[in-house]
């Protein structure tokens, strides 16, 4: 590629995922603590579940074969409570008390709910018939021991971590999250917080970002701000080295002004340069080597162009790193176009919009009039970022179109 082409989105997303390891270091971690993180290995049930055949309601378990006659009444000979080990039988013409969860008696094939049964001194009046098996949880309804349930590479939400307690897993292997180095340089850059000098603007890159990696399941390093200073920039590269970072993202300084000097900087310390230039619209400059062991990514310095270039190239750097075998998957959708757009150029546009929904259909997409690359107040309210592909056609309402969720 030559210092004025552009690489396409696409190609810079394969660039960046190719050189991502297979393998990431594992380490164990207490269930409770494991929300967010990427199981290394395969989690099988260490039991079954249910362990015996169970009721599922709070009724009376009784044997089907005795409701042949219309008017009958089967004798209460037992009661079956959760956590209980009764293993007693039901005989023809008995039946038992029993209550959710609560092992079903030999014998017994269904459970007569208690709103359909009428008691009178010790025996169960059915006020309708049931089939054999109704309301009853046979053993392994759910899973059996053994059974593979959750995949290496998933990220573990809520719902994992129900299953794998059921399973009986009170800690999970998971992949070490890597760890992201944030460099922010700029002279005119201050912390939030506090009065300002004047000339000096606050620095929100390091905090999107860093809560991008996290949400995506790294782990953050802020390594500060540096000016626009040779030797600033290269001791903060060495920073990102000496802490063992696997990548290391700058934010601002890419471009090719006079006071762009990150490039510069990360080829003197022997970045082996990639690319740095993408066609899209916001963040056009971005960088990508390596350095040593370290994946090199330079996000602009706008503040919607940073992250939307961390949506679309650094959050699936991050899952690709955890070990997710879905994170080369672009997760784009369909939706419809709520306003008539322009024609686009040659670059891949990523429009910040809002979605509506109507029952039934597909989302409505429409993009925010102000797309200004400075402008976090829309990018706060944006649902979505709506995709226009290089030298689209002007569109209408309702056209169809593709977008990448933000929430």
């Amino acid at each position: 590629m030559t210092e004025t082409q552009s690489l396409s989105v696409e190609a810079a997303r394969a660039a960046i995922l190719s050189k991502v390891l297979t393998a990431r270091p594992m380490e164990p971690v207490a269930l409770a603590d494991a929300l967010g993180r990427t199981l290394a290995h395969d989690l099988t049930a260490l039991l079954t579940q249910p362990p015996t055949t169970v009721s599922a309601m709070d009724g009376y378990a009784l044997r089907t074969a005795d409701l042949s006659s219309p008017s009958v009444e089967l004798k209460i000979v037992g009661v079956s409570a959760a956590g209980s080990t009764d293993t007693a039988s039901l005989g023809p013409g008995e039946c038992a008390r029993i209550f959710t969860g609560a092992p079903v008696p030999h014998g017994a094939d269904a459970v007569l709910v208690q709103e359909e049964a009428r008691v009178e001194n010790g025996f169960v009046i059915p006020a309708t018939r049931v089939a054999p098996g109704s309301f009853v949880r046979p053993k392994g309804f759910d899973f059996a021991q053994g059974d593979r349930l959750l995949e290496k590479g998933t990220r573990l939400g809520p719902t994992h971590i129900a299953l794998a307690a059921a399973m009986n897993h009170a800690e999970v292997p998971v992949a070490k999250p890597p760890r992201i180095a944030l460099l922010a340089s700029g002279d005119e850059l201050a912390p939030p917080g506090g009065a300002k000098a004047a000339g000096k603007i606050v620095s929100s890159n390091s905090y999107a970002i860093g809560a991008l990696v996290r949400t995506a399941g790294g782990e953050p390093l802020d390594l500060g701000i540096v000016g626009d200073d040779a030797g600033a920039l290269e001791a903060g590269i060495e920073l990102a080295e000496a802490v063992a970072a696997d990548v290391l993202v700058t934010l601002g300084g890419a471009s090719v002004g006079d006071r762009d000097l990150v490039r510069a900087a990360l080829a003197r310390k022997g970045m082996e340069l990639e690319f740095w230039r993408v066609a899209m619209r916001p963040g056009r400059p971005l960088i990508h080597g390596r350095l040593g062991a370290m994946t090199i990514l330079g996000l602009p310095g706008n503040p919607v162009s940073a992250m939307v270039a961390g949506v679309v190239f650094l959050v699936p750097l991050v899952r690709a790193l955890c070990g997710d075998p879905t994170a080369h998957a672009f997760p784009s959708e369909p939706a419809v176009l709520g306003a008539a757009l322009r024609a686009n150029d040659g670059r891949k546009d990523f429009l910040r919009a809002k979605l509506t929904t109507r029952e039934a259909d597909l989302p409505i997409a429409t993009a925010f009039e102000r797309q200004d690359s400075s402008l976090l107040r829309v990018l706060a309210t944006a649902d979505c970022l709506l995709i226009r592909e290089p030298h689209a056609p002007a569109a209408e309402a309702g056209d169809p179109c593709r977008i990448l969720r933000l929430r």
